[in-house]
Order: C-alpha cells, then structure tokens, then sequence
C-alpha cells in the first residue's frame, strides 16, 4: 500500500497530494526564500505528486534557474521547481503530517537571518557548499 500525504492552500482551492513523501524536510535559508516565505522555505518532496487546482496558481520565474509558485486566490505558498530537472518541492506547511518530520539538511546558512537560526542536530550548508555540489551533478548557474 503507498502512503500518501495530501494538503492545500488557505483557501482549498489549490491541493496537492504526494505518494511515498520524504519523512524529513529541508530548509533553505537564503535571501531569495526569505523574502519569498517571510522566514524559511521548508521543502517537502515525495516520489510523484498530483495536484488539483493547478489552474489556480501563479508562477513566478525568480531567477534563471528556479520558478515559485503561490495560490492566486490566498497567496499561500506552494512550490519551488528547479529548471533544470523540472524537480518541484512542496511548502512543508501545506501538509499536517508534515508537523512531525524531521530536518534533511538545512542550505545557505550563511545567508540566514540572525532572528532565524535553526537548533538541532542536522546538515548544514553554506550557498558556496550548495552551489559547488550542483556544479558537480553537472549544473550551471549563470
């Protein structure tokens, strides 16, 4: 049987649904997920997503390599998708079951906001760290 975690927006109008989801999240912490979510931007992937009300949500290109998408009725936020795989991850904070997962890896702590620094014991990563590790797999940044 595959599990199966479903969420949504504040308005319902957008929900998405993911099979065989990643127990844990990541955190970014750069400058453009600060201004984008206010804070951080926790991702939540899973092995195929299916979303209804698509439609319904707007898509802003944000850089050359990365679009994000929000709710076009309430604003919430819904996906970052990384162009050059067309891989999505989700807002954590769609999804209840998300609450109890734990922290992956968190990315771009050098640019993290003295008021948000993360505790625990989890992966950290630097901009460069996570730039040099795409670069690696074969990715370019302009």
């Amino acid at each position: 049987m595959t599990d199966t975690m479903r969420g949504h927006c504040l308005c319902g109008a957008v929900e998405i649904t993911i099979e065989a989801p990643a127990r844990e999240i990541e955190i970014c912490q750069c400058n453009m997920c600060r201004r984008w979510s206010g804070a951080i931007y926790t991702a939540q992937t899973g092995k195929s997503v299916t979303i209804e009300g698509e439609d319904k949500a707007s898509v802003y290109r944000s850089s050359d390599w990365a679009e994000r998408a929000f709710c076009g009725t309430c604003g919430s936020h819904l996906w970052f998708r990384f162009l050059p795989t067309g891989n999505r991850s989700f807002s954590a904070g769609l999804f209840d079951a998300a609450s109890s997962h734990t922290i992956e890896k968190e990315i771009f702590v050098d640019e993290a906001a003295d008021w948000c620094r993360i505790q625990g014991d989890h992966p950290r990563q630097t901009g460069a760290e996570v730039i040099a590790e795409a670069e690696a797999a074969g990715f370019t940044f302009d």
